[in-house]
Parts: C-alpha cells; structure tokens; sequence
C-alpha cells in the first residue's frame, strides 16, 4: 500500500529594497544625493509635499516617510532635500523584478520596492542548500546586476517573510544581517517578539480596540481565546487576528499581476485657487501617469481625481468607464468632467491634486467607448490617439522625458 505524498513545506521569501528611493536618488546623481550622508527624498526643503523616504542618518533625528516636508526640514536643516526620481525608480524596480525571476518559479510585486517569491519544492534545484544560504545569494546578485541592496526574509508563508525582512534590514543598531529566515515551527516563538502594531493589517483603529482590552503585545493578546476575539471584533476579523498571532497565514505568490492602482499628485509651493492654474497641473499629471500606463501595456478602466484644498479637506471622485482606455486625450477628458465636478461642489484654492487609474486589463483590450453623455464633445478613444500617445512616448524615451508633449506645459501658447 502507498503512502500518501506529504505536501511540500511552502518556502516564501520576500525581497525588499533598502531604502529604494534614496538608493536611487543617490544613483541618479552620484555628486549631490550620493555625497549626502542625510538625504530626505520627496521634493526641495520648501515644498509643501510630503517625504517619500530619509536615509537612516536622517531617520535618527525623527524623520518619516509620509511627514510634511517642511516638518522634516525642521527637524534636520541640514540634510538635502531631493525630488523623487520617478522614471529611473521604476527602471530600477523592473531590474531588480527581472533578477528575481531568475530564481524562483513564482514571484509577486507587493509594491515598486517589495517582491514575494516561492521557491516551494526547489530543494533540489538548489542541491539542498538552506533557504538562507540561497537568500544571500539572491541578496548578492540583485546588487551585482542592479546596483541596489535588498533585505530578505523568509519562512513558511507571507506573514512570518515579512516580519522577518523588517528585522532583517542593516539599520543601525539594529543588528540585521540582510537576511533572516524563520524556521519552520518557529513561528510562534518568533511571533512573540512582536507588538500587535507590528503586525500587517492591524492598523492604529484596530491597535485603539485592543488597547482598550489591555493588548500592546502578542504576549498580551495570545492568552485571549478565539472566542472572545470573535465577540469583541467580529466573524472576520476576530479568527484572521487569532491565527495570525500564531504566524498562520497564507503562502500564496501570485505571480506577476498586474498593479491595482496607478497615480500622480502634486502638492504646490502655495495654494492655486485659477481653474485655470489647476487644470494646467491635472494636465501635467495625466500626461505623466499615462506614459506610466502604456509603459505597463495596461488600460484603465476608472479614473480618480483627488484635491485636497488649503483647509486640509481631500475630496475626490471618481468614474468607472464602459471599456478600458490608455489615451492621454481619453484620460484627460474624464480627468477634467471629474475636476469640474469638484470644483463646483467647493471652488475654494487647493494645495494639492492627485490622479489615480484603477480597474486594469491589457492594453489591447482597449475599445472605442462612448465617454461623457454630451455628445456635442469628443467621445471616442480612437486608434490615432492611442497611436499618437504611444508615439510621444517613445520619443520620451529615446531623448529624454518631456522632449515632446502638450504645448501648455511647456509655456507655449
């Protein structure tokens, strides 16, 4: 009589990349950024935008990403302020992606900078090594080939690989290595090294509830029965947070889908209240976030616009279309019913605007659709403007970003 075949045991890994902005900024410009021991990347220190990434020397004076620039600056004058490098981010990202792929069977982009990969069942591919021998050799061949430094944590499902990788990073006085792989079994005991803030998905709402419980630590919270979770949280939440304060949670790598959303936004030096000054910078972005689309052979089919006006106040609307486009005229022409829609609720000067693409399918799966009920305007997305589009783009690509694009940018007339 046969056995029956015991399933592998899953081997995840995730790959993140160390301070991926500022490495790239550094890159980009070896004698400004790369001379910059305190580097803030997210625009010029008297931008009213928002910082992207710090290095670690300017992490230590309290420096966060998502923290108003002009706060950082205050923090640390001294560090250098540098834009975000978009295009070359991106360049890099799609590096790094190709790098992975050499190596496991199944990889997943979480984010620009992060990448799940399943080397379940490659035991033998790689002569029995340990996976963390493997990591460091993966750790060492994204930065041969790509110039950029990755940490990497791994264990038996996503959850414990990204736990992992956190402690895994060279900060310092942290102690991290670059690598740190989580035994199978080991789990729980890893897991109480945690806060329940530490965890994914239990966000500062959910950290407020358990608090009021007496929670802060996994310690604290593995001595609450299911049920109670339940009875406090609810069906869902309350099992999904036992199991995942015992390191359960799921293996699966989805390999190379496409992205859930695209976007650009701007936070402007001083507040626009013009229309017409708003509308130049939707223009701009659409135009930025189009190139990103047809760069991914993706078509959108729902366009967002977001303002947040001088009081802090951020609306938004959005509209979900009968067939994906991938036009810059098309995407414009939703863009600007749906700015309108806004302005007309609150007309009031803003300090920001922001353009998001969702709902994706391949680009060729873009169709002629009739846009906006006005038919007294242009409603289908043609042939030409995909054509026309995609053209600019490659002349962007092979003379440099904004070499040809709408005259209104440029300051022509």
């Amino acid at each position: 009589m046969s056995l029956p075949l015991r399933a592998p045991t899953p081997r995840i890994l995730l790959a993140d990349c160390d301070q991926m902005f500022c490495a790239v900024a550094r890159l980009v410009d070896p004698e400004g950024a790369g001379r910059a021991d305190l580097l803030v990347v997210g625009g010029n220190a008297r931008s009213r935008g928002v910082v992207c990434s710090a290095s670690y020397p300017a992490r230590a004076y309290g420096i966060r990403s998502g923290m108003p620039i002009s706060q950082a600056a205050r923090l640390c004058p001294q560090a250098l302020f540098v834009p975000v490098p978009r295009q070359a981010c991106g360049t890099k990202s799609r590096e790094v992606a190709a790098v992975l792929q050499d190596w496991a069977p199944k990889v997943e982009a979480a984010s620009i900078d992060e990448f799940y990969l399943d080397l379940t069942g490659t035991e033998r591919v790689y002569c029995g090594e340990s996976l963390e021998a493997t990591a460091r050799r993966i750790r060492a061949n994204v930065l041969g080939r790509t110039g950029l430094t990755v940490s990497v944590g791994g264990g038996a499902n996503r959850l414990i690989a990204k736990l992992a990788v956190e402690r895994a990073k060279p900060r310092a006085g942290s102690g991290g290595s670059g690598v740190l792989i989580i035994e199978p079994g080991a789990e729980a005991e890893f897991m109480v090294l945690h806060d329940l803030a530490d965890i994914p998905g239990v966000g500062p709402r959910l950290q407020d509830r358990l608090r009021g419980y007496g929670l802060v630590s996994v310690r604290d919270a593995l001595r609450v029965e299911e049920r109670d979770f339940i009875r406090w949280l609810g069906p869902h939440a309350g099992p999904w947070l036992y199991a995942r304060l015992r390191g359960r949670a799921s293996s699966s790598v989805e390999p190379w889908g496409p992205p859930k959303s695209m976007s650009r936004e701007g936070t402007f030096a001083e507040d626009l209240a013009r229309d017409e000054d708003l509308e130049k910078e939707l223009l701009r972005l659409v135009t930025q976030l189009g190139a990103d689309l047809r760069a991914e052979r993706l078509a959108a089919g729902c366009v967002t616009v977001k303002i947040r006006d001088y009081d802090f106040r951020t609306r938004q609307a959005s509209r979900t279309l009968p067939a994906p486009i991938d036009s810059n005229r098309t995407a414009l022409a939703v863009a600007r019913e749906l700015f309108g829609l806004l302005r007309r609720r609150r007309r009031v000067p803003a300090r920001m605007l922001g353009v998001a693409f969702t709902r994706f399918a391949p680009a060729a799966g873009a169709a002629q659709l009739t846009l906006l009920p006005d038919q007294s305007r242009p409603a289908l997305e043609s042939e030409r403007d995909r054509a026309l589009s995609r053209t600019v783009d490659r002349i962007n690509q092979r003379y440099g970003p904004g070499v040809v694009g709408p005259a209104r940018l440029s300051g022509s007339t």
